[in-house]
Order: structure tokens, then C-alpha cells, then sequence
């Protein structure tokens, strides 16, 4: 499967889980902490640094949680980007009145070409489903020389697998709660070194990576939380 029909299967899917739970009604709580892995282990917002008066874009925002509990908890204004349309609307519809975050429907490197530069952009699990020989270049020009990149990946799956060595997208599923089926998205699995080779090749140097392990040890989910600074 190509980049770009990798990309659009994940559309769809992303579409589809949004829908789902359009029509269920799916009730959802606020957070109290920012979560990087799957669970509220972990580090939290602290690894984000000072936000005032700082530029900051949470990229693949989804019904926009984390970007609302940053503009409350800590008086900061952040851009919300989000490709899905459905996952778009719900963020409206819960919060498009909360002053201090502004919601785009938008393809992430379409809102990275055009914007301004931001002084943070973070993602909780967004840079798996986006072609990183897109996504890195546009980050890299969306940055600002000494500004800051933190993002979450996926690591293992739910069946032990691992990251795939090569730079291409391979079939996973996606759990949606209250459907008998999962989603079929294509993700970008990749090791930790070849991560952190796309953020030296683009400008970025890697300041930390923390393994984020599922807290029962017969559940082989693993995440990787990445912290790079744009060199100056």
C-alpha cells in the first residue's frame, strides 16, 4: 500500500470511530492530567515546560481533550488540528466555546505549511497514522529554531509485535468501545533509532525518550514518548 492510500485508509477509519461515537452517545470524562501513553502513568504536561506566551499546536487533537485541559489548567492558547471530520465536530460540539483553544479541520501538513511558526507542537499518538516523509519536513519548517517537538507513539501492539524496521506503513487494528469489530488503519511502527533519525535528519535533536509500559505486565502495549528541540 502507497503512502498516500495508507494515509486515506486512516481517514476513513478516524471518520468512522468518530461517527460510531457520534450516534452512541459516547459519554467521555475530562482529564485531569495530560497522558501520553494508554494509561495515567507516566509524565504529564510538566515535560511540555513553560507555556506562557508560547505558540503551541497539538497535531492529531481528536475531540480536542488535552488541548481544552492545557488552555484551563494552565492559561495557555493552543491551535487544535484534526483531519477527521467527525472527530472535528465532536470537538466543537464539546468545546468550541472555550476560550483559549481554536479548533482546524485540516490535513496536519496542510495546517503546518500554512501557519505561523509555533514554539511547541505535540502529539499523543497522531505521528503513527501520517507519513513521516511528509510529516517531518513540514514539521521542521514549522518550528522555531530552539522550539520544541514532544510526541507519543505506539510501540507494541496488543499482540507483542514490535516496530517494523523500514520507513513504510503496515496494517493494525483499532479498538472502538461498543463495536464487535476493530478498525483497519496502516500505521507507521518504527524502532526508536529510526525515530530519532528522522529528527536529526530534519533539524531536531533528541533530548529524551521514555519507555511508557502497560501498567499489568501481561499486557505487552508499549509506548515511546519523544522529547527534541529544533537546533537553533
Amino acid at each position: 500500500m502507497t503512502s498516500s492510500s495508507a494515509e486515506a485508509a486512516n481517514q476513513r477509519a478516524w471518520t468512522a470511530y468518530g461517527s460510531h461515537h457520534i450516534a452512541r452517545g459516547t459519554p467521555v470524562s475530562e482529564p485531569d492530567r495530560l497522558v501520553w501513553g494508554f494509561w495515567p502513568t507516566g509524565p504529564g504536561a510538566e515535560v511540555l515546560g513553560d507555556l506562557r506566551d508560547q505558540r503551541v499546536l497539538d497535531l492529531g487533537s481528536g475531540i480536542g481533550r488535552f488541548a481544552a485541559f492545557l488552555a484551563q489548567r494552565y492559561d495557555t492558547r493552543v491551535d487544535a488540528v484534526e483531519s477527521s471530520p467527525t472527530q472535528h465536530a465532536r470537538a466543537l460540539a464539546r468545546y468550541g466555546d472555550l476560550p483559549g483553544v481554536t479548533f482546524h479541520h485540516a490535513d496536519a501538513v496542510d495546517h503546518l505549511g500554512g501557519a505561523d511558526p509555533y514554539d511547541l507542537v505535540y502529539s499523543v499518538h497522531g505521528f503513527g497514522y501520517i507519513d513521516p516523509g511528509r510529516l517531518f519536513p513540514a514539521l521542521a519548517a514549522a518550528i522555531k529554531p530552539g522550539g520544541r517537538l514532544i510526541f507519543s507513539v505506539l510501540h507494541t501492539n496488543l499482540d507483542g509485535r514490535g516496530p517494523s524496521p523500514p520507513l513504510t506503513a503496515r496494517a493494525e487494528r483499532l479498538p472502538v468501545a461498543g463495536r464487535d469489530t476493530p478498525l483497519d488503519v496502516e500505521m507507521w511502527l518504527l524502532t526508536p533509532e529510526l525515530w530519532e533519525v528522522l529528527l536529526l535528519d530534519h533539524g531536531f535533536v533528541t533530548e529524551q525518550v521514555q519507555t511508557l509500559n502497560a501498567p499489568d505486565p501481561e499486557n505487552p502495549v508499549s509506548c515511546r514518548l519523544f522529547q527534541a528541540r529544533r537546533r537553533t
